[in-house]
Formats: structure tokens, C-alpha cells, sequence
């Protein structure tokens, strides 16, 4: 342990108390497991403040000493880095352990306020408790998954209200120089705070999302009224060029509100993975990806196609929806390549459970199941955006689906679609206990980002083993100006350097 790190964890005991500083070789063990191609990231240590001053303490004393730092809320976004920081020996400031507070909820006016170790499953509970007449939109990743760590990573959802981000309204953040800022209309009374987002002058909460200038402590969440009836439709798709047509199916339904959710595109394997391990593995050694047949083999084994598309319908009572899901059915069968799946039948099928859940703001976590599919725990996401054109995205699915059989690993896909915009979640499944496997696993990841961005598509989130290369890929002015912001709100660099490329 090197000479500030030393004095740095001695002076934050005596601010902190000692049991809240952990050096313990178990503890820095776990906290620096993932599931990304390129390794662990063991960290120096593990702090656990109690509110926000003692955040306020422990960024005071980062600066003094020069130790680098990086908040973490719950860490499970397991596809994306888990707990571990960019670079490797970084103190983890884990907020997720004490700042586990709901400090407000607000039954008129629909908004919760939380601290960033409140859960989804934490924030659903307690809504159910109160008569469950508010509901969250959540992810369909772990349950004990953070909303403010979600938020703050621009995460998303699938009901109405699926930016997480701009759902959040007011928050509350401790600089990287140790100050206190409050976003959004906070005035003496609070009145406002969570409730309107702008207030007079540059709204500032955007540069709180992917980056490093500051650690939200606490924000608003706007709650959506639970509605009296829920439907969920389901239609299944036999071949994978059929992405096309179902994207220019779900454009309009959204384009015009008729769907209220999103829609959920996923391919088989991202449903049947739920289920199943990959049949075909251990023949090869892990070094294919599974065959046409194998897959088709599975198809009929799950009665499922290429693709199924799921959204839901919320109403005032099942009569009230009828007219609305007989609209959607005829829409979606005009081809005759589609087979609809009911909200009654949903249970027989894998995956579509889960979409109904995270439709109705329950928490599910059934798709971690898919880590399965390889042995080994390795789990990397790719996550580029298409416009909502069939076109455009079943040339990127092509693309995206060559690239993975290159390396030897499957197209385990879903594409999350609203009225302009669809963004894909490819996950990357592989054998971290095989290196040459993890190596294929990492080529392929910066073999699908080099190829899309050629052709003008961006990711939306990435792992923390590809921050460096995406920023590469933005703009040298772009880059200028983070870095220039960077030096303005933390000059020593002790917050998260590397983190989304701003070092």
C-alpha cells in the first residue's frame, strides 16, 4: 500500500469511523470481480459513507491525499462492469451499503426521493405496502439493481416512463472539490425541487450522467399512477429477416400512442437463454456458435421464431382494452408471417413473463438466467441505437450476427423500441474461465463497435473495458470540451479517471 493511499484511509477513520473502511482481502476480492472479457479489477479499498457529508469528508481528502476514487450505488449492472472501476486500484466509495434511504414519497403529486442505495425491488416493495396505487418503471436486470445508478448510467425501462434519467427530477450532487450543488428549481422550501426540472439559467443535471464530475447523493424519481388493467401482447416471427418488417410494424403503434409501453423485440436466444444452456458447446469446446439447425431445433422445442415482439396495453378495464388489442392483432398478423401469443398464454413460453413484469413495474430476475447459456459468467453488453426504420435495423442485426459467428459466439439479442429510436442490447455470452474464449469475447466486442460506428451508429452505454475506444470515436472537439469541464470541476483528477473516456 502505497504512502498517501495509507494516510488517506488513516485520516478518513478518524472522520468516518474505522468500521466503515474496509482493506479486508475478501472484501477487495469481491469488489473487484466482473464478468468483462479483460478481468477483475481488484480495488485498494472499500469505504462506506453514511450521508452526504461524509461523501463530502472522503472527496476532501481524495484531493488532499491524490487517491483516486469511484462511487459505485449497488453494482450490479453485470453487463457493464459491475462494481470495478475503469482502472485498477481506485478506492470504491460504495453507496449502496448505508444511503439506502426513501426519504419522500409524494402520493398527489407522484414522485419519490431516494438515496442511490434504494433498489428497484427496495422502491417496489414499499410502493406495494402503500396500496400499490404508484408504480416504478424498472430494468429487467437485477432487482436489487440501483434507480439512482441505473438513472445516472442513462439506463432504461419499457413502460412510459422508460428514461430513467428524464424521469428523475431535482438532484442532489457532491462535486469532485467536496461542494454541495442542488439541480433542477430548488429554492428555500423545496417546493419545487421535485416537481420541475428547469429552473432559471443552464440546466446542469446532464453533466451528472456517464461521467465523473460529481456523486448524486440524493434525487427526485417521478412514479407512474399504476393503471386498473394491464394486457400484455405477444407476436412471434419465424426468420431473422423478419426484424424488418416488425420494426416498421411498431413504428406507427408508437408514432401514435396507441402502445403506451415500449416494444420489446427479442430474438430466440435471448428468450430460450432464460432456459436453456447452449447444446451445441461442449462439442466444439466453446469454439462455434451454434448452428442454424441447433437454433431451429430449439425454436420448436419453445414454440418460438426468430423474433417475438411484446408490448402492453393499460386501461380502465379488460373491456376497455379489447377494441384497442383487436387493432394491434390485426396490424401485426397482416403479412400472415406472425402467430400471436396472448397475455393468457404468456406463462408457456420463456421470456415473455418477464416482459410482462417489467410492463407492470415488477422487478424480475429471470434474465440473468441467460449467464448460463456459456459456463464460465462471462457477460459483456454491446449497445448500439437504430432508427426506427426495418431497414436500418435488420442491416445492423446482419451485420451484428456475422461478426459474433466470426468469433465463434451467438447473436443473443433484444431490441428495446420506441416511436424513432430502437437501441439493441446484444449480449455478449462467454466462458470467462477459457482465455482464449474471453479473447474472442473482447475482439468481437471491438470488432461490432468498429464496424457500426463506420457506419455512423453509436453505442448508448459500454463496458468498462471499451470507455477508451468509444471516446476515441467522438469528436476531437468533443473530447476537448469534456476534458476542459473535467478540469474545471475536478483538477486533480481523483474522481473515476477514465470513466466514459474523460480521464
Amino acid at each position: 500500500m502505497n504512502k498517501d493511499l495509507t494516510a488517506f484511509l488513516s485520516a478518513l477513520k478518524g472522520e468516518i469511523g474505522e468500521e466503515w473502511v474496509n482493506t479486508n482481502d475478501e472484501t477487495l476480492y469481491r469488489y473487484g470481480e466482473n464478468t468483462m472479457p479483460e478481468g477483475d479489477r481488484r480495488p485498494a479499498a472499500v469505504v462506506y459513507p453514511g450521508h452526504t457529508q461524509e461523501i463530502q469528508k472522503i472527496v476532501r481528502l481524495a484531493n488532499k491525499f491524490k487517491v483516486n476514487i469511484h462511487p459505485v450505488s449497488q453494482g450490479n449492472n453485470m453487463s457493464l462492469g459491475t462494481r470495478s472501476a475503469v482502472g485498477s486500484d481506485n478506492v470504491i466509495i460504495d453507496l449502496g451499503r448505508r444511503m439506502n434511504r426513501i426519504t419522500e414519497i409524494n402520493d398527489t403529486l407522484h414522485y419519490c426521493e431516494i438515496e442511490p442505495g434504494v433498489s428497484y425491488q427496495m422502491l417496489h416493495d414499499e410502493l406495494v405496502r402503500r396500496g400499490n396505487k404508484m408504480m416504478i418503471d424498472c430494468t429487467s436486470g437485477p432487482p436489487q439493481g440501483s434507480v439512482l445508478g441505473n438513472a445516472t448510467d442513462r439506463g432504461a425501462g419499457y413502460t412510459p416512463y422508460a428514461d430513467h434519467f428524464g424521469n428523475t427530477c431535482g438532484l442532489e450532487v457532491v462535486l469532485a472539490n467536496g461542494e454541495i450543488i442542488h439541480t433542477g428549481d430548488y429554492l428555500p422550501g423545496r417546493a419545487m425541487w421535485h416537481v420541475s426540472k428547469y429552473t432559471f439559467g443552464p440546466s446542469l443535471d446532464a453533466l451528472f450522467v456517464q461521467s465523473n464530475l460529481g456523486i448524486v447523493t440524493r434525487a427526485g424519481v417521478w412514479l407512474m399512477p399504476r393503471p386498473p388493467v394491464s394486457k400484455s401482447f405477444h407476436f412471434t416471427f419465424p426468420d431473422d429477416e423478419d426484424l424488418t418488417e416488425i420494426i416498421d410494424l411498431a413504428r406507427p403503434l408508437k408514432m401514435t400512442g396507441m402502445v403506451p409501453t415500449l416494444f420489446r423485440v427479442a430474438n430466440d436466444l435471448w428468450l430460450i437463454g432464460e432456459e436453456e444452456q447452449n447444446p451445441e458447446y461442449a462439442a466444439s469446446g466453446g469454439r462455434k456458435s451454434l448452428s442454424s439447425a441447433g437454433r431451429r431445433a430449439l425454436q420448436r422445442e419453445y414454440g418460438l421464431g426468430a423474433w417475438t415482439a411484446s408490448g402492453a396495453l393499460y386501461g380502465a378495464s379488460e373491456q376497455a382494452l379489447d377494441a384497442t388489442l383487436e387493432r394491434v392483432k390485426k396490424h401485426f398478423m397482416q403479412s400472415g408471417k406472425a402467430r400471436y401469443i396472448s397475455h393468457e398464454e404468456l406463462s408457456e413460453y420463456p421470456g415473455l413473463p418477464v416482459a410482462n413484469s417489467v410492463f407492470n413495474g415488477i422487478p424480475s430476475p429471470s434474465e440473468l438466467r441467460q449467464l448460463k447459456w456459456r459456463p464460465g459468467g462471462g457477460v459483456t453488453c454491446f449497445t448500439p441505437g437504430s432508427p426506427m426504420v426495418g431497414s436500418s435495423a435488420n442491416e445492423l442485426q446482419v451485420l451484428a450476427r456475422q461478426i459474433l459467428d466470426d468469433f465463434g459466439l451467438e447473436y443473443v439479442s433484444m431490441w428495446v423500441c420506441a416511436a424513432r429510436f430502437a437501441r439493441g442490447l446484444h449480449n455478449i455470452i462467454f466462458n470467462r474461465r477459457d482465455p482464449d474464449e474471453s479473447q474472442r469475447a473482447n475482439d468481437a466486442y471491438r470488432a461490432l463497435a468498429t464496424a457500426f460506428h463506420g457506419r455512423g451508429y453509436a453505442v448508448g452505454r459500454a463496458p468498462i473495458d471499451y470507455h477508451g475506444q468509444h471516446a476515441a470515436d467522438r469528436s476531437e472537439v468533443v473530447n476537448k470540451v469534456n476534458g476542459q469541464i473535467k478540469e474545471i470541476f475536478d483538477p486533480n483528477h481523483i474522481l473515476s479517471p477514465g470513466r466514459y473516456g474523460v480521464v
